[in-house]
């Protein structure tokens, strides 16, 4: 049977083995990138759902955050402020 395709899987499988690890930081990241995520999730449906917590993050969003029991790191907010624009204010 011919592969169409012109490597095998054992040598792409070589191939890549032989790339340096990626950088600490980078696993570190991608490892956060879930939990991040739902964490804002979790901030816009409150946001849609709960007018006192929109008109507080629209107010003064890291004290709102932070309320919340989030910590109100820079990627945070900005990912809100993002959320908040896009959305017009959460659409209030």
């Amino acid at each position: 049977m011919n592969d169409p395709l012109p490597y095998h899987e054992e040598r792409l499988g070589r191939l890549v083995g032989l790339l340096p690890p990626a950088p600490e930081g980078w696993v570190r990241a991608a490892q956060e990138i879930p939990a991040f995520r739902v964490m804002l999730d979790d901030i816009v449906a409150r946001a849609e759902s709960d007018r006192a917590f929109r008109e507080a993050l629209i107010a003064d969003l890291e004290a709102a955050i932070a309320a919340a029991g989030y910590e109100p790191e820079p990627r945070v907010l900005e990912e809100v402020r993002r959320q908040i624009d896009r959305t017009e204010g959460f659409n209030h």
